[in-house]
């Protein structure tokens, strides 16, 4: 709802309209029952028909026009499309984990790197350099909001060196915020400025953050007690000389 282009009750409704179509999609498989139907799905998703990935992607495209025209972003349609789709491989019996890495071979293969690649193409570096101090603001904010939340949230889980390096590592962003900016520019509620330095600081969150956490973490390599490793008796074991055998000697033996 937030991130629509109309006002609330419509687009409380459009979501609920969405939704409807959503669950309507997800019980396709059991109105068809056909068992021709489950044996031709089954038998080709790894051949070369790759049924299970196509029909995935046809309904991916489906439910990303459908979000489109009712104002909703495209996040929501990608999201209920993973919803249908994981009723459609339970009903089915498919391979869930086979069709996951192809969505990764996809997904990291073709389409981020597009997503990327225009974005790139999209990003103002004359406003940047007008005005870098701004980028710079928007860059130690992402690691404030983002990424110092992880030193009180995982302090009982993690030790104080490892919530630091989370804290870089929560802190990188861009996809959220090209959509959020595109939005914000769309709608005239965000400057150009603006938009140019929240891509700019994303893009460097993402280029810098995470070498920063990967050099704190070479820096201080884990101990065996922070790696789980227990050494309880390893040092009585050490203090008492080998016997004969080349094997730690018993306390009382001759």
């Amino acid at each position: 709802m937030f991130l629509t282009e109309r006002g609330n009750f419509i687009a409380l409704a459009s979501v609920a309209l969405v939704g409807v179509l959503a669950i309507v999609l997800s019980a396709a498989p059991w109105l068809a029952r056909s068992s021709t139907v489950q044996r031709i799905i089954r038998e080709g998703q790894d051949a070369t028909g790759q049924t299970t990935l196509r029909w995935a992607v046809v309904l991916l495209f489906l439910l990303l026009a459908v979000a489109s025209r009712f104002g909703l972003d495209v996040v929501l349609g990608a999201l209920l499309a993973g919803i249908v789709l994981r009723a459609w491989t339970r009903r089915f019996n498919l391979d869930t984990a086979g069709l996951e890495h192809k969505f990764d071979a996809v997904g990291y293969g073709i389409f981020i790197p597009i997503f990327f690649v225009s974005s790139g193409m999209t990003l103002d570096l004359k406003a940047i350099g007008r005005d870098p101090l701004r980028l710079l603001i928007f860059f130690l904010l992402l690691l404030i909001v983002r990424g110092l939340p992880s030193l009180l949230v995982y302090r009982h889980a993690l030790a104080a060196r490892k919530r630091v390096e989370m804290t870089f590592i929560t802190a990188t962003t861009l996809p959220l915020l090209i959509a959020l900016v595109e939005i914000g520019q769309r709608d005239g509620v965000m400057l150009p400025a603006t938009v140019a330095a929240l891509v700019g600081a994303g893009v460097l969150s993402v280029l810098v953050y995470p070498l920063v956490a990967v050099a704190l973490h070479r820096s201080a390599p884990l101990t065996p007690a922070e790696a789980g490793i227990t050494t309880t008796g390893s040092a009585a074991g050490a203090s008492t000389p080998p016997d004969s055998l080349g094997q730690p000697a018993q306390p009382g033996a001759n």
